[in-house]
């Protein structure tokens, strides 16, 4: 799998969360399913558009470039470095999921409570991290191009899906 692949199934996966973290607390039923499932996929929906972005920014890039072949290493070489980051974060966050799933109910709560929660906050800081390692890691400027349009993208989906279907009405 290339490392846009993944960084792509990576951005729709946390565009999900997204929207599910957008509509979460706003419903005091118990189970509600399918609010969950809904969120989610709008989440998905928005996050498919705004990734959008990033791939037009990125086939311009090549587009444009002199040396189509030298930008197009120029690009990967920023994608693994961009990845590695998101990696690194994917994996607390699954770890934490993990615990909350398979924990008894005090102990997953906790773990949501210490793992996720700053987690969450901790999206923009990932995501920053992993527009420098793509620098650093031999993508130059054109890398920081596009993970910046990425970046912007993932940051967004939540904003927008609250603001478009779970805002309160004043």
């Amino acid at each position: 799998m290339t490392p846009a692949v993944a960084l792509l199934l990576l951005g729709l996966v946390d565009a999900a969360f997204s929207g599910f973290r957008a509509y979460a607390g706003r419903d005091a039923r118990i189970r509600k399913y399918r609010g969950n499932l809904r969120a989610a996929a709008r989440g998905l929906a928005v996050g498919a558009v705004l990734l959008a972005a990033p791939v037009v920014v990125a086939v311009l890039v090549l587009l444009t470039a002199p040396d189509q072949a030298r930008a197009y290493e120029t690009l990967t070489a920023g994608a693994r470095g961009y990845l590695l980051p998101l990696v690194v974060y994917a994996t607390a966050v699954l770890l934490s999921l993990a615990a909350y799933l398979t924990l008894p109910f005090r102990a997953g709560t906790l773990a949501m409570v210490i793992g996720l929660g700053p987690l969450t906050l901790l999206r923009p800081v990932a995501v920053a991290a992993a527009c420098l390692d793509a620098v650093f890691n031999g993508g130059g400027p054109p890398s920081l191009l596009v993970g910046a349009t990425a970046g912007a993208a993932v940051l967004c989906v939540e904003p927008l899906v609250h603001h478009r279907w779970y805002r309160e009405v004043q």
